[in-house]
């Protein structure tokens, strides 16, 4: 059967790739939009992309309205100064957030409305230049016709797309994920190990998004440890940034499955960070999937070397899970108490998470039959 396969239009990557990109920017447009955060403001990584665009003589607007993840009151923020300013092109500056929000505020351009409007359609309006150079090695936004923002009045995190969301340009350069924090290392790494383990395991795995998706895993296992545990070690924040692009990738061509459907309703009631609600919600989420899909389970365990070639695909599977789970303890991921959630207030509102989650559509692309009810369940067991 014939698949389709969706990269950036142009990926430049490793140390150095924002110098060598800087030539590759004006083709864009005369003006851009750098769509960030405050924190990229105070630690200069800003000034970097702004110095960049100085010598190709690029005008720029800085918008760092971002704060935490995106909103529809962002977007329309972003919107407002885009138009005001008479920007052409955009350039995202960041982690998901702003990768996301760029997508939104582009695709609003042509015309205009609320993005809220988008849900459940597919995104097709007409857009300008979107340019992603993330500063965190885990969300994948750089490589995905994907956005997730949160529509405030209905207190969801709706899940976009659209083929034009796709960067036009990934600027992939780890002197930027250099400065993240332990915390945000951790959360955003093992994000992409979620991209790439949903990736591989989904109902619409196809063969090249399982190489990327294989690559991925491995390269996390590998590394992530070591980029949690030293943030300087340029080997590893490398080879970070090279895995969440390939689970990115990964995820982008093969949908993502249980632990995404059932993570953005926790992260829009209690606004918990997209990265670590899907790091809280592993072990329970992968241990229902594993009945449904031994073999492909057993081939990541084999592949990390956690699991022996004579072992059956079941217990290599359980092997693979156990390895996971030892990941996310040794990253201090911390459980939905110790995060601070009151437990009256998330039983109260399962059934709510469990609809949404299902409405989302990315329970079902889970290879083990899922209803509402087994949503429910495990989000009791989760404590």
């Amino acid at each position: 059967m014939a698949r389709e396969f969706i990269v950036p239009g142009q990926i430049i990557s490793g140390a150095g790739a924002l110098d060598m990109a800087q030539g590759a920017l004006a083709q864009f447009g005369k003006k851009a939009l750098i769509v960030t955060d405050k924190v990229m403001i105070e630690l200069g990584n800003c000034e970097k992309v702004e110095n960049v665009l100085k010598k190709e003589g690029i005008a720029y607007s800085v918008y760092s309205g971002i704060t935490g993840e995106p909103t529809d009151q962002m977007i329309e923020a972003g919107l407002l100064q885009y138009k005001a300013e008479n920007c052409d092109f955009l350039i995202a500056l960041g982690g998901g957030s702003p990768i996301d929000s760029m997508k939104a505020i582009a695709s609003l351009v042509a015309d205009g409305g609320s993005i809220s409007d988008y849900m459940g359609k597919e995104i097709k309006a007409e857009m300008p230049p979107i340019i992603a150079i993330p500063t965190t090695a885990g969300t994948g936004s750089e490589a995905t016709q994907f956005t997730i923002i949160t529509d405030t009045k209905k207190d969801i995190k709706m899940l976009l797309r659209g083929k034009v969301l796709m960067p036009d340009l990934a600027v992939i350069d780890p002197q930027f994920t250099m400065t993240a924090p332990p915390k945000i290392t951790a959360a955003t790494g093992l994000d992409a190990l979620c991209h790439a383990v949903e990736a591989y395991t989904s109902r619409k795995a196809q063969a090249m998004s399982d190489t990327f998706a294989l690559s991925a895993v491995k390269r996390i296992f590998k590394y992530l440890p070591a980029a949690f545990h030293d943030g300087q070690n340029e080997e590893a924040r490398v080879e970070m940034s090279i895995a969440a692009l390939e689970a990115g990738i990964a995820f982008n061509n093969a949908s993502v499955t249980l632990i995404h459907g059932m993570s953005r309703p926790i992260g829009a009631l209690f606004h918990v960070a997209h990265g670590l609600s899907n790091a809280m919600l592993m072990k329970e989420c992968l241990g229902f999937a594993l009945e449904g899909a031994y073999g492909r389970f057993a081939e990541l365990g084999r592949a990390i070397g956690a699991a022996k070639n004579e072992d059956s695909d079941k217990t290599a599977s359980e092997k693979f899970l156990e390895a996971v789970v030892c990941l996310t303890q040794e990253l201090e991921t911390p459980t939905l108490e110790e995060y601070g959630i009151d437990k009256e207030k998330f039983f109260h509102v399962i059934e709510k998470m469990a609809h949404d989650a299902m409405e989302s559509g990315s329970p079902q692309n889970t290879q083990r039959e899922i209803t509402q009810g087994d949503v429910e369940q495990m989000y009791r067991n989760l404590w």
